[in-house]
């Protein structure tokens, strides 16, 4: 069926693919290299339009060094009714999960942790709460 829509699980798979890949400072093409793979299907991964098979994901995540279920963490629960839809929580995790694996937002992340000083840590973390109530958004 042309135009079909990723399953939101193989979406949220490949995100977390793509998050733990930019944390590690990794390219698409270095990850396909060690899977024997183009970086053009590890694009596709990625965004969830092929889906990632069991032993495909096993082998992911031996190379980016975390456990299997790391690319399950607070994935959407599809068809079994165990979630209602319309909730704003799952949208709030989706919207940190874009942000996370923006640039901006992995490069924010990777600054943040270079700062040993918990009181410095803080006060960066009170002049972002304090730039955002300025700017009109929550």
């Amino acid at each position: 069926m042309a135009g079909k829509k990723p399953n939101p699980v193989d979406t949220h798979v490949g995100s977390r693919v793509r998050l733990r890949r930019m944390l590690l400072g990794m390219s698409q093409e270095r990850l396909g290299d060690s899977m024997g793979l183009t970086f053009q299907q590890v694009q596709k991964y990625e965004k969830g339009v092929n889906r990632i098979g069991a032993s495909r994901l096993f082998q992911i995540s031996k190379i980016l060094d975390v456990p299997v279920q790391f690319f399950f963490e607070e994935a959407p629960y599809v068809g079994d009714g165990s979630k209602a839809p319309g909730m704003a929580e799952p949208d709030s995790e989706a919207f940190i999960l874009e942000f996370l694996n923006s640039r901006e937002g992995l490069e924010l992340n990777r600054a943040f942790v270079k700062i040993s000083d918990p009181k410095v840590r803080k006060s960066v973390v009170d002049l972002v709460r304090a730039l955002s109530a300025g700017s009109g958004t929550n």
